[in-house]
């Protein structure tokens, strides 16, 4: 009997970046020899990838992945040098700064670890219609769609991060090592995540139950709002020649329907809300300890500390080490909210946003009603304006900017508080709203009604709804979920200078809306070729 390959299509695509053995040399019979293990080893092992315990590995939570590569690129966020700590050989001033080139670890390491996933997915497609026997029909349909809209998922952050990528649909590579045009992914898995719609389950992925954790239609709805919402991006197969397609006139095939961009963003988000999700009443209830129960939480990566392995590493590498201490844990006293992001949300005026202090740990800090001291004995303060790209040397060089707060400190966190019980919130009701507003913003329409459900539930001033005030209230309202330098690319502001950073030599050509492409995988088909501007 055929023994079970050890991925050798993800070592030919990402060089060397897998480590998974066969299972004790069991032979694909006797381990796919149940409906039960056939799931299980098939699909169920697929989900342990959303989360991760080691660099680049996870969604979120990880370190120098996807969060990282989408947040400390932006205007929301940044890993300033602190003296001796945080330098890293330069590479978090390289994300900051957008200087960035063609062998920069992050972007390679990332690739690999999406690809590996899609690999898997294909291994499990293809187990799933060689034991087919063992499923009814409806199990057979239900497990294919699953599958297949996981793997859609990460072609999606492929989509985005990398524009150009090739579209493996099997375990059999050799003629699918090009690159697709990004218009042209982009259809693809437009359609193909429609296609998995029959099979999908309508339970909610967040609460425990048979889908926890899974992909569900809600979840592709959520996927589908994305990309339409992205449409003049990832359509746009030039993004250096300062020519972007216009939203109103990219028709999309939306559930049998011709509609524009801006109208199928729109139908998926009622999708959603048709769904039952809703805003909670306290918008921080969704990261709370144990926040299962959430009504607005669409897709999480499930976290217990006692069952999973998954880390969540934001709130440990961004609180000072006596702040940590006075939890019983560990820090690493780095990550830091940007000037920009504190005084968007009026932070130093009269006029600050009440979500100010439960996204971000400011000024006096305090543990059980007692001051957080320093080790000279005074309190310790952080100052969210005093923030420079690296402030060694400076008074504030370890107090520098707000930290990170937004989830609920686990006091009973493991590993210095890495294995929590707060599962992380990858896709919430609170984005579908400012998507639609967004998308009837762009439609020439108004989404004032969707836009106001957001400011009322966070008890703050009316504001009209423009573009301008939508972007400044995804920043307040998203602040640490992983979608800032997605919106300003939308928003054509990515390439722009901001905050501290000034625009990269070469940028204004908008090269670095997209990261390179690995050299690994462009070697692979004759016809590929890097991304412009590496």
């Amino acid at each position: 009997m055929k023994y079970l390959p050890i991925f050798m299509m993800a070592v030919l695509l990402c060089s060397s970046c897998l480590d998974e053995h066969p299972r004790d040399q069991l032979s694909e019979d006797e381990v796919f020899n149940d409906a039960t293990n056939l799931y299980m080893n098939t699909v169920a092992s697929l989900y342990n990838y959303i989360g991760g315990n080691a660099d680049s590995q996870g969604l979120q939570g990880t370190s120098q992945g996807v969060y990282d590569l989408n947040t400390f690129t932006s205007d929301e966020a940044m890993l300033p040098t602190r003296g001796a700590d945080w330098y890293d050989g330069g590479m978090w001033q390289t994300l900051y700064l957008h200087t960035w080139n063609a062998s920069f670890p992050f972007s390679g390491d990332t690739w690999k670890y999406l690809y590996k996933v899609i690999v898997l997915c294909n291994q499990a497609l293809e187990r799933l219609e060689k034991y087919q026997g063992m499923l009814s029909f409806q199990q057979y349909e239900a497990l294919t769609c699953e599958v297949r809209a996981l793997r859609s998922m990460f072609y999606v952050y492929l989509l985005d991060l990398y524009g150009r990528v090739p579209y493996i649909t099997s375990t059999d590579i050799t003629s699918q090592m090009r690159q697709r045009e990004r218009s042209e992914l982009f259809y693809i898995l437009y359609d193909e995540l429609q296609q998995t719609l029959h099979g999908l389950s309508m339970e909610r992925s967040n609460i425990k139950s048979d889908h926890y954790g899974r992909i569900t239609r809600p979840v592709a709805f959520f996927l589908l709002a994305k990309m339409a919402l992205n449409a003049e991006v990832w359509t746009d197969d030039d993004w250096t020649d300062d020519v972007m397609p216009d939203g109103r006139n990219i028709m999309l095939a939306t559930d049998g329907k011709k509609m524009n961009a801006w109208e199928s963003c729109e139908y998926w988000c009622k999708q959603i809300e048709e769904a039952g999700y809703t805003l909670e009443e306290n918008e921080f209830d969704n990261f709370s300890v144990l926040n299962t129960n959430s009504v607005e939480n669409i897709f999480t990566i499930p976290m217990d500390k006692l069952l999973y392995t998954n880390i969540f590493k934001n709130l440990f590498r961004s609180r000072h080490w006596n702040h940590a201490a006075a939890y019983g844990m560990a820090s690493e006293n780095g990550t830091c909210a940007t000037i920009t992001a504190v005084k968007k949300h009026g932070y130093g005026t009269d006029d600050i946003d009440p979500r100010f202090y439960g996204n971000y740990f400011a000024g006096e800090v305090t543990v059980n009603n007692q001051t957080v001291m320093l080790d000279n004995f005074e309190p310790l303060v952080y100052e969210p304006l005093k923030v420079e790209l690296d402030m060694s040397g400076e008074d504030y060089e370890k107090t520098g900017g707000a930290r990170m707060k937004k989830y609920e400190d686990d006091r009973t966190a493991l590993e210095n508080g890495l294995l929590q019980d707060n599962d992380i919130v990858l896709f919430r009701y609170a984005d579908v709203l400012l998507m639609r507003a967004e998308a009837l913003v762009r439609n020439g329409q108004d989404g004032s009604a969707y836009f106001k459900q957001i400011r009322s539930r966070a008890h703050a001033n009316e504001r009209p709804c423009t573009l301008d005030n939508i972007l400044d209230e995804r920043l307040m309202e998203l602040a640490w979920e992983g979608w800032r330098r997605q919106d300003l690319i939308r928003f054509d502001r990515f390439h722009l200078p901001y905050d501290q950073r000034p625009q990269a030599p070469g940028e204004a050509d908008r090269h670095t809306i997209v990261f390179p492409i690995p050299g690994s995988a462009i070697s692979l088909d004759a016809n590929n070729h890097q991304n412009p501007g590496y």
